[in-house]
């Protein structure tokens, strides 16, 4: 009996172990695979090409990233909960970038603003180590092993902040533009056109310089002549009025118009969206086509409108962030299809430029399972009978009692039967037992003494014949019972282990159970931790 419980215990540890290794397995490796492997494609795979030869330049557009630092959540800087919260927001993003989003190969990778969370407010030190781990979360400090794939950049608000903070912080974007370049102009990319504005200043003070700077950027793109499709860039998305619907991809509510000021001189200090009469003007004087697209980020959230203008109607897609720490539960990129050569007059608008919407990993939801199925395997330790699926078999053997005794109908059974009862025991290992106590009583029901003898031997259905025997032959004892009317003898039960002693027992049998589960995951789980932060570390370091 000892030995078929300790095998029930240890297929229990066995059985848990499996399904630990299996969520750890998925929760920090395979699930990013399946954007690459299922849930997601290249747009222009799925385009009817009729006639067209031509191939496609493969972008993918990222959107606020915001690397933690020290002005996120409201953490203390350099405290063990901050450099927590860095370390698995900066490994979700570079596991998703390696994992999710590089099996595309794209051609181009596109960063829509916001690469820093309190970039304005940080020192050049703490700005720099940013920026350092920026570039190592994005692969970005081994370009030389990547010439193939260009990388663009647009400024976002926690980069450079709004209208208001560069005349009077001129050095956040000095060092800005070091790093990423210039914040309005435009590149071509196959025969598509991509202007890229500073949407932090668009709706500056007229006369202030950063604003008429970018409207004269704006302007002179203007006069160009079009010979290719335009895509707009600009981090804060145009004006969308109160309450309008973003599409089915939308998570979270949608974020009403809301601008500041400074009193001082009237520039923008915050805003969320760029202001009505600016958003017109600027897709008037970029004279979009119909195969226009705009791209915008800041959100956070995924969103799709459409605008009018006079050249036509306008689809902006805004992206959210690829960062799970964003407040967006669904964290996703986008692939571009850009066409790469010019197309037949007969063309849709979707085979100049295509887009499709990729989500990643759920990372909050992946903790969350982590933590429910750590309970659960609590609780299976501590409640899992000690002969494990063997249970049943008790079950079917108190349904078959219930059946002979109480449904059993005409059919009488054999008369020692009839002289026993059976009682219920529990042993300290949870498992149910049927125990089958024979009664000696006279053959009428009276008031008289009745003498027995019960002995310290457990007796079982098994038995039964024996026993009876047995106890026939047994000479009586001064152990006086009293016979009732309705000739049932009670007897003494055999005394039962304390419930704390069972509890103790449990206990250490969970605490052993666990603890060889822990030593089969816990490395599995650091490996899978560390497998691309350890080595990609080191690169990093050795570049610098």
């Amino acid at each position: 009996m000892m030995a078929k419980r300790e095998e029930a215990v240890w297929n229990l540890t066995l059985f848990l172990c499996l399904v630990w290794m299996a969520t750890i397995l998925y929760g920090e490796m395979l699930t990013y695979w399946v954007p690459s492997l299922w849930t997601c494609s290249w747009p222009h795979l799925g385009i009817n090409r009729t006639g067209y030869q031509g191939g496609y330049v493969k972008v993918a557009v990222l959107a606020d990233p915001q690397i933690m630092d020290k002005t996120s959540h409201g953490l203390a800087p350099k405290s063990v909960a901050l450099e927590i919260s860095q370390f698995y927001t900066d490994l979700f993003m570079r596991r998703a970038f390696l994992a999710s989003v590089m099996p595309f190969k794209p051609d181009m990778i596109l960063f829509l603003g916001d690469y820093f969370d309190g970039g304005p407010i940080l020192s050049d030190e703490e700005w720099q180590e940013s920026f350092s781990r920026f570039k190592h979360i994005f692969y970005l400090d081994t370009r030389e092993r990547q010439t193939d794939i260009q990388v663009y950049y647009i400024p976002g608000n926690h980069d450079i902040g709004y209208a208001y903070l560069c005349p009077h912080k001129p050095e956040v974007c000095r060092r800005y533009e070091k790093e990423f370049g210039a914040r309005n102009y435009r590149f071509t990319v196959g025969k598509v056109d991509f202007i890229t504005i500073d949407a932090q200043v668009i709706d500056g003070n007229p006369k202030g310089d950063l604003t008429s700077a970018c409207w004269d950027f704006v302007k002179n793109v203007s006069m160009d002549v079009i010979s290719n499709s335009r895509v707009l860039l600009t981090h804060i998305p145009l004006y969308r009025p109160n309450g309008m619907s973003c599409g089915m991809h939308r998570h979270s509510p949608v974020i009403n118009q809301r601008v500041s000021r400074s009193p001082h001189d009237q520039e923008i200090v915050y805003q969320n969206y760029i202001t009505e009469g600016s958003s017109k003007l600027l897709l008037d004087l970029i004279r979009p086509s119909p195969q226009v697209l705009v791209l915008s980020a800041h959100d956070h959230d995924q969103c799709t409108v459409t605008h009018m203008s006079k050249h036509g109607p306008v689809r902006e897609q805004t992206v959210g962030t690829i960062s799970w720490q964003q407040g967006n539960l669904y964290p996703s990129f986008m692939l571009l299809s850009v066409s790469n050569s010019m197309l037949p007059n007969n063309s849709s608008p979707e085979e100049a430029i295509s887009s499709n919407l990729c989500f990643l990993p759920m990372q909050t939801h992946i903790y969350i399972w982590y933590l429910s199925l750590f309970l659960l395997t609590l609780l299976a330790l501590l409640l899992w009978p000690a002969n494990g699926f063997g249970i049943f078999n008790h079950i079917n053997d108190l349904i078959g009692y219930l059946s002979r005794n109480f449904f059993r109908g005409g059919t009488k059974e054999k008369n020692e039967d009839e002289n026993c009862e059976y009682e219920m025991i529990w042993d300290a290992e949870g498992s149910m037992h049927l125990i089958k106590k024979t009664l000696m009583v006279q053959s009428t029901c009276s008031s008289e003494r009745v003498l027995l003898e019960r002995g310290n031997v457990v007796m079982r259905a098994t038995a039964k014949k024996q026993g009876t025997q047995d106890m026939e032959g047994c000479p009586a004892v001064d152990m006086n019972i009293d016979v009732g009317s309705d000739c049932t003898v009670k007897l003494p039960s055999k005394p039962r282990k304390s419930k704390t002693k069972r509890m103790i027992l449990r206990m250490f049998r969970a605490f052993r159970m666990l603890t060889v589960i822990a030593a089969v995951n816990v490395p599995l789980y650091m490996m899978l931790l560390f497998k691309d932060w350890i080595g990609l570390t080191n690169e990093f370091l050795h570049n610098r």
